[in-house]
């Protein structure tokens, strides 16, 4: 579908989207500086369409002469463009960024909650202008890219409250065997320093929200490269609402450039304290590349839904379909692969699948009701059409389409297929795409010992009726979380998200990424003689 950038919303729905998703204190909040759009901050551009690089405070072009373009991904025009960023201009963020974490170290904890509850009111006020960016550039359906927005401010809240609440310890040395009371260590804990934030393009605002939020919170300053495909988002709901927000100068610094030509340089950076990066297996090599700094990498799934005989059929299909196909099956929680015990749970589970799957709407993210939406671009359609091709080129079934695969541009149709083996590609390779390969298996130790043999465990689903299988399940599985009786999903943002293996390295969530965002620090005071309260 060829159209030009989403423009659709006129004044009047403009009023009418911002009195239904917004809540009347951001409503009504006109915060210092605020103006009357979140896309008209004074310097944010270079042209109409084309967005700066935001340095110690200012925005500015890059003195590389060069842009890119980001490529809308329902018609593949240039919707926006963006700065190519030099080395030098990634020095200059990274001395800025560690000038100011050295002040922002001692703002107390309260002042730090302030400034993300600013931000979080700064979202909320600018929310369709934010969602619109979303929809142009990564082609999100606007009612999802709102509810994200909403979602990215409710966590800065959230952020902010659990912050202020952080907990030091005091140990005494009586504890260890054969010690008496003569040492007491107060334990503590402190920022990293400065934080390298690389969010993807699937979740543009809330995955880079869910590192900035902690690592401010936690006293860190931040450089982030938000993705090529989605930058905007992050120029706009980042580096703008955070300036709208009064953020000190250089405390969060965001370029932009291609992550071929300047992600080694960001992350490999002498001045960088930690990295948080979420994405692919491109994430691998970061890790692989970086020296004695703290990760936090998430780098995708391929998230199984094990149905077992006695499951409630209904809710797994109905599960099933929201996990593999919300926003085209471009999460890391999508449902990637259903592994049926037994071919009768299966003749009974793909009728209800295939049903739903012929009710979702297909089109433009500005469409009313849509459901499945272009991929983000065209390498992507030609990966995710590859890896359907070769399973049936191997003998699996392609029960929808009816009259085989459809695309056009980036846009796929949802793809459902039977009989899906581990001979194929597509069992273990994640397709990021709006693709559903099912397949049988006989028992619920074979489907756990399938999916265990894939080099990723980010999430996985268990469909039972009975508990104490469902926790047998859960336990064998090798992958960070199982949702009984749900679809795979990352959230609520309190909520603790971990892959295993190849799907990454540490914990997020809200509490997990204060601790991830800081270090343990001990001062022992040595005693001369023992003290013991009475």
């Amino acid at each position: 579908p060829a159209r030009a950038p989403s423009r659709r919303l006129g004044a009047v729905c403009m009023v009418a989207l911002v009195s239904l998703v917004l809540s009347s204190a951001a409503a009504e909040h006109v915060g210092t500086g605020s103006c009357s759009c979140v896309t008209c901050v004074a310097g944010l551009k270079a042209t109409p369409n084309t967005f700066n690089i935001y340095i110690n405070g200012v925005w500015k072009p890059s003195t590389s002469g060069k842009t890119l373009p980001v490529l809308a991904p329902f018609n593949g025009s240039a919707v926006y463009h963006v700065q190519a960023a030099t080395q030098e201009e990634i020095d200059e963020a990274f001395t800025s960024a560690k000038a100011a974490q050295k002040e922002w170290a001692k703002t107390p904890l309260w002042r730090r909650a302030e400034l993300l509850k600013r931000a979080a009111k700064e979202m909320r006020l600018h929310a369709p202008a934010i969602a619109e960016v979303m929809v142009n550039e990564v082609s999100k359906p606007r009612k999802d890219a709102l509810k994200e927005v909403l979602r990215t401010a409710d966590l800065f809240e959230y952020t902010a409250e659990e912050g202020v609440r952080a907990e030091g310890t005091l140990l005494t040395s009586d504890s260890f065997t054969g010690e008496g009371r003569n040492k007491l260590a107060l334990v503590s804990r402190i920022p990293l320093g400065v934080v390298v934030a690389i969010p993807p393009f699937n979740y543009p605002l809330n995955l880079a929200g869910s590192k900035v939020a902690p690592a401010l919170m936690a006293g860190n300053s931040l450089v982030m490269k938000p993705p090529s495909a989605g930058a905007v988002t992050g120029i706009v709901g980042i580096a703008a609402v955070m300036h709208l927000a009064g953020c000190p100068k250089g405390l969060v610094n965001v370029v932009t450039g291609r992550g071929s030509e300047i992600g080694d340089y960001l992350t490999q950076h002498k001045l960088a304290n930690a990295i948080s990066f979420t994405g692919g297996s491109t994430g691998i090599k970061v890790a692989k590349g970086v020296s004695m700094i703290p990760m936090q990498m998430e780098l995708g799934g391929k998230d199984p839904a094990l149905v077992l005989p006695d499951a409630d059929i209904k809710l797994a299909a109905a599960s099933i379909l929201k996990g593999a196909f919300s926003y085209s099956g471009q999460r890391c929680t999508a449902v990637k692969i259903a592994v049926v015990v037994t071919q009768k749970v299966h003749d009974e589970l793909l009728p209800l699948i295939l049903e739903g799957v012929a009710k979702l709407k297909v089109g433009h993210p500005d469409d009313e009701g849509v459901d499945i939406t272009a991929v983000i671009d065209s390498k992507s359609a030609d990966f995710i059409e590859g890896l359907v091709k070769d399973a049936v080129d191997r003998g699996a079934t392609m029960q929808y389409p009816k009259g085989g695969f459809k695309r056009e541009g980036n846009l796929i149709w949802p793809v459902v297929l039977t009989g899906v083996t581990p001979a194929m590609r597509l069992f273990y390779e994640e397709q990021f795409g709006p693709v559903l390969p099912i397949a049988v298996v006989e028992t619920a130790e074979e489907a756990v010992e399938l999916c265990n043999e894939s080099p990723l465990g980010l999430q996985a689903s268990v469909f039972t009726r009975n508990i104490d299988q469902a926790i047998l399940v859960s336990d064998a599985l090798h992958v960070g979380t199982v949702q009984i009786n749900g679809a795979p999903a990352r959230g609520p943002d309190h909520f603790p998200f971990q892959g295993f293996k190849d799907s990454g390295i540490g914990s997020q969530g809200v509490r997990w990424s204060l601790e991830a965002m800081s270090k343990v620090k001990s001062t022992v005071i040595n005693l001369s003689q023992e003290s013991y309260a009475s």
